[in-house]
């Protein structure tokens, strides 16, 4: 499946997570999406909720770090926003937020982080880049394929989540200092794109495809 043409500014804030990310997203997971728009509104605002939920945690962990707690007091402020979106959107359709488990990604990534800190802190950070990253790119994906309203609320997300991913991997960065984060970008990178490529049982919104 051949995406249309993104603006060239879309294209602009999309330059640095594509070369982030390790691969792009299978046309088989976008076809999945496009099949099962229901579940995808769902799983997104769980998603919402996780992304505010692990930077409120960040903020309760780590109080002498003043740049880290205003960055994710923004984030989920933003975030719980988006969910409020979401579900706004959900109601309007008539779409049940019923419960559904998880993805296996997030956790997936989180068995390679370290236990001890500050590798711990930097681990968790660069996972919040890569899911931010992942989440832009499948927000660019996914618009020019959904009705206007999904569209307009889809691309409207690129800017902030694009920010999100940013903000993460600085903060990664200035966590590491002059050891740097290049190995470890390097490690989530492989368990990253294999969480993409290889085939999942059931669809969601950081699932592989469902073949």
């Amino acid at each position: 499946m051949t995406a249309p043409s993104l603006t060239v500014a879309t294209n602009s804030a999309l330059e640095e997570i594509q070369a982030f990310l390790p691969c792009a997203t299978p046309d088989k997971w976008l076809e999945n999406a496009l099949d099962n728009q229901t579940l995808m509104l769902i799983d997104h605002a769980n998603c919402e909720k996780k992304a505010a939920s692990t930077a409120l945690n960040l903020i309760y962990r780590y109080t002498d770090n003043f740049e880290l707690l205003n960055k994710m007091s923004r984030l989920a402020r933003e975030e719980m926003r988006h969910f409020e979106q979401v579900i706004g959107i959900m109601k309007r359709r008539n779409v049940n937020y019923l419960h559904i488990s998880a993805s296996r990604y997030a956790a997936g990534m989180r068995e390679l982080a370290r236990p001890d800190e500050p590798g711990k802190l930097i681990d968790v950070l660069v996972i919040g880049a890569f899911i931010e990253a992942r989440s832009c790119e499948r927000f660019a994906c996914l618009a020019p394929y959904l009705d206007d309203e999904l569209d307009a609320f889809y691309s409207s997300l690129l800017k902030s989540e694009g920010r999100h991913f940013q903000d993460y991997l600085k903060l990664a960065k200035k966590t590491a200092g002059e050891a740097g984060i290049a190995d470890r970008v390097a490690l989530f990178a492989e368990r990253e794109q294999h969480l993409i490529e290889q085939p999942d049982s059931e669809f969601r919104f950081h699932s592989g495809p469902v073949l």
